[in-house]
């Protein structure tokens, strides 16, 4: 049975057939990230990480620590630490909403509510004044494990919604859309934060301004993919039971049980999995930690933190794209590792960075900018390959572990070494081993042969 707004495709769980319906979907689709990039780079990059490190320093006792439920931490190390839970607690829900959206077919239903749930705890953050450190903590919880649940399910969307010989270009195009609502809001937090005393706010007030937009931004413009998006009965939603009441929950373990025991049989598809798990444990670690370590340890303003962080914005837009038609030339494997080498040498520079020296931050921003964008549109595009027809949403659930739900390793490393060094410097240099390893583990991967092996045509360029 096809419940309401489930529809049927030629090859169930395949993409859709008619180009002009394709391009419409795939018009809607970047909306997407047009609407959650915002909060990826106004809260998590720019403001949350000093504003809320701040007000956990004001909370502290004189030996510098809070006592989150009893447990004595650095008041530098709370914010990381804190990343790394939300992340943790990604790991729990987005299998659980992979297997519940195949079993189901309803993904949009769910993207709904995870993207108005992050948006909801987002603009809460409005309220995050004084010492009230616990309330921010909370909040970056919910609103982090609500985007990365909605980025798994909206990412599952990519092979229905494109042939294999569009991924690349798509999946390009929409980190670029991203990126550039990004650079755009990044301009609005700028003039608003650099002449807040002109708005008759103070500078911690024009923080929270800052960041409560962004859950409204994220919560307009969800409209547009949730408009536009179409849910597909998949094999398994035509189960008995599968839309019935409360049952999708206990189907969904059940499900997660047989996809983990199912991606057994795709051992190059996981081989891959592992090489982006470590690799992209470094890229996520610097987006959140880079504002924290140019405020502390390199002792830039604020201003110049968010003019560095436009400038990644709008260097990833054009580099999203660049890398995307380098994909076209030399293959979507040889252009990401040609990323990695330039992110370990970009994050080795940063270690020797001067402090007050804006010039040198932005100079890394702009190495930065360069490849963010691309590495992360060609990983996505690359693993949609290998993902069977039909499980779309369970595969990106153990993809967005890799992506952020299992990215705690960095933060957490991140977080301990300063805990234990007191050294910011210390923690940055520790990332390049993410990307040297990830080289070598994707070097090793056959993509052609895990391709296939997933029973999907093979593209002339991977």
């Amino acid at each position: 049975m096809t419940g309401a707004g489930v529809e049927d495709t030629r090859a169930v769980g395949g993409a859709v057939d008619e180009p002009a319906a394709r391009r419409r979907e795939q018009r809607g689709w970047y909306w997407y990230d047009w609407a959650n990039s915002v909060y990826s780079t106004t809260v998590l990059t720019v403001f949350l990480g000093p504003y809320l490190t701040s007000a956990t320093r004001a909370a502290a006792d004189a030996d510098g620590l809070v006592h989150p439920l009893g447990i004595p931490v650095r008041a530098g190390s709370f914010y990381p630490y804190t990343v790394s839970l939300s992340l943790l607690l990604s790991v729990l829900a987005m299998p659980l909403a992979g297997a519940v959206a195949d079993r189901t077919g309803r993904k949009k239903p769910l993207l709904g509510c995870c993207a108005y749930t992050g948006a909801a705890a987002t603009t809460g953050m409005f309220f995050l004044d004084g010492d009230r450190y616990l309330l921010g903590g909370g909040l970056l919880v919910l609103a982090n494990v609500s985007f990365v649940v909605s980025t798994m399910l909206y990412n599952s969307f990519l092979p229905q919604i494109a042939t294999p010989d569009e991924r690349d270009a798509v999946s390009s195009r929409g980190w670029a859309f991203g990126y550039a609502a990004g650079a755009l809001v990044l301009l609005a937090n700028l003039a608003l934060y650099g002449a807040h005393d002109s708005f008759g706010l103070s500078a911690g007030a024009a923080v929270r301004v800052c960041l409560a937009s962004a859950g409204l931004w994220w919560g307009a413009f969800s409209v547009i993919p949730l408009r536009r998006l179409r849910d597909r009965r998949t094999a398994a939603s035509g189960a008995p039971g599968a839309t019935a009441g409360g049952a999708p929950l206990g189907q969904g373990w059940r499900q997660l049980a047989e996809t983990l025991r199912g991606m057994r049989r795709h051992p190059l598809t996981l081989s891959f999995l592992l090489a982006y798990l470590v690799y992209n444990d470094g890229v996520q670690t610097v987006i959140t930690q880079a504002s924290v370590y140019g405020s502390e340890e390199l002792k830039l303003g604020q201003s110049t933190l968010i003019v560095a962080i436009l400038l990644v914005q709008v260097l990833a837009a054009a580099g999203a794209l660049l890398m995307g038609r380098l994909a076209r030339r030399y293959g979507a494997q040889r252009t990401i590792l040609g990323s990695l080498a330039a992110w370990t040498l970009t994050v080795a520079a940063g270690y020797a960075l001067p402090a007050r020296a804006p010039v040198w931050f932005f100079a890394l921003a702009a190495g930065i900018g360069l490849v963010l964008g691309g590495s992360q549109a060609l990983s996505r595009s690359l693993f949609s390959q290998l993902v069977p027809r039909g499980r779309e949403a369970e595969y990106f659930s153990a993809y967005e572990i890799s992506d952020r739900g299992v990215s705690w390793l960095g933060p957490l490393v991140f977080g301990v070494t300063y805990q234990l060094t007191g050294s910011y410097r210390d923690a940055i240099v520790s990332l390049v081993a993410f990307f040297l390893i990830g080289f070598v583990l994707l070097a090793r991967v056959p993509v052609g042969r895990a391709i296939a092996a997933a029973g999907n045509p093979v593209p002339d360029r991977i």
